[in-house]
């Protein structure tokens, strides 16, 4: 698939994805979200972080496209909701990790695709809000659901309720973001973060991953049970054979991803 509004940069077991359309200020529509939906279901094979962050200065997602919203029935907004749900949900699920860099603007669907990535760092010229109830609607990609379960009920109510946007340094001390930089700095210092995790085993990686998400819901002996499962698989990868032999040996593990 060709695509109009994304960009992509491979480095080294890096991708780097850049939402690219500069006049709405990166906005999604369903067209961006369905080349989206495309690019994740074929990054290269190579890739080991996914980096996610907007074309441009000023926004790295400033909401969902309100010229394509205006004029939705009920059944046609329930159908955009599912797909922007089902896209953020993909990222969320992918085996790899993560990385949201926040450049600029990421209100409404752009807070909400910030926050379906595992981690997210942000410039200082960031801002962030759900503003979409001045709309006459409620977040619909899976923002009710995931800003409590980062920053807990008390202030996800509030900016929902309030619609207030929010700078870089208020995120980072609510727990939405987890580091503030300049903007100069921001996409270095994420590619610096993606790095860190290439020195280290993938299959290790992505069962945590998988132990975080999925633990997340379940009660504390489900949760257990399930990350003494995925511990347990950990034994039967070479990863784990070469990560230990490398440590008794004082050696710098070579992991194969297996």
């Amino acid at each position: 698939m060709e695509y109009n509004f994304i960009k992509i940069e491979h480095t080294q077991g890096i991708t780097i994805l850049k939402i690219s359309a500069p006049k709405s200020l990166n906005a999604l529509n369903s067209t961006i979200l369905k080349e989206l939906s495309d690019c994740l279901s074929h990054l290269d094979a190579a890739t080991r972080v996914l980096i996610i962050t907007g074309d441009g200065e000023k926004s790295f997602v400033a909401g969902a496209d309100i010229s394509e919203m205006a004029h939705l029935n009920e059944a046609q907004g329930y159908e955009f909701g599912r797909l922007g749900a089902q896209v953020f949900r993909a990222i969320e699920t992918l085996p790899i990790p993560v990385i949201a860099a926040v450049n600029g603007f990421a209100l409404g669907g752009g807070c909400e695709l910030a926050m379906a990535c595992d981690i997210r760092i942000a410039s200082s010229k960031a801002k962030f809000g759900q503003p979409e109830v001045g709309l006459g609607i409620i977040p619909g990609f899976s923002g009710t659901y995931r800003l409590p379960k980062i920053v807990g009920q008390g202030h996800a109510k509030e900016m929902i309720y309030t619609g207030k946007v929010i700078r870089a340094d208020e995120a980072l001390r609510i727990g939405l973001v987890n580091a503030v930089y300049e903007p100069e700095q921001l996409m270095e210092k994420a590619v610096e973060m993606a790095q860190m995790m290439l020195h280290n085993a993938p299959v290790a990686i992505s069962l945590a991953k998988q132990s975080i998400n999925e633990g997340y819901d379940l009660d504390a002996d489900a949760a257990i049970a399930l990350e003494n499962k995925l511990f347990g698989k950990c034994f039967a990868t070479s990863d784990q054979k070469e990560g230990m032999d490398a440590f008794l040996n004082k050696r710098q593990a070579e992991f194969n991803g297996k």
